[in-house]
């Protein structure tokens, strides 16, 4: 019975010791790192965010932020998604090669009243590969007779 005992712990350490092993072994196989292009294109933006400032219910949602590519390949925008289906981005299918300028286009659903705050994710080959870009302002109620603020610029706050 000692004999039988003594088997079964061997083994059960045997198997333990085996199994992490191939723990460290997976680990190792998705642990990996990504290498930062040094010619990548760099997006340089007008700015990083819009402000809508206080507008009235239903009015144009509309904004653009405009960039320009400063790095030394073309950037191809593969996606660009708004953190909620209230803010509606477009972007440039094509390449933007080096020096050229675009414009990444945002729709906000205007009809929402209240302070926002919203956020919109690019996703690219740039050197930053995740790039957020912001959007916030203030909706009144369509028969609120306030006064509409027009949005401060962002060269007066400096």
């Amino acid at each position: 019975m000692k004999k039988f005992f003594t088997l079964l712990f061997i083994g059960v350490i045997t198997l333990s010791i085996n199994a992490q092993t191939k723990a460290k072994a997976v680990k190792k196989a998705n642990d990996f790192t990504i290498k930062a292009d040094p010619n990548a294109g760099v997006f340089q933006f007008e700015s990083e965010l819009v402000d809508y400032g206080t507008i009235q219910q239903n009015a144009d949602g509309k904004r653009e932020f405009k960039f320009k590519n400063i790095g030394k390949s073309p950037i191809i925008i593969s996606r660009a998604k708004g953190s909620c289906g209230c803010t509606v981005p477009t972007w440039p299918k094509k390449p933007i090669m080096p020096g050229e300028s675009a414009v990444i286009g945002v729709k906000y659903a205007t009809n929402r009243v209240g302070a926002f705050s919203k956020s919109i994710t690019l996703y690219s080959n740039a050197s930053e590969p995740t790039k957020v870009i912001r959007i916030k302002g203030k909706v009144l109620k369509a028969d609120t007779k306030a006064a509409v603020e027009k949005p401060k610029s962002l060269m007066s706050a400096q």
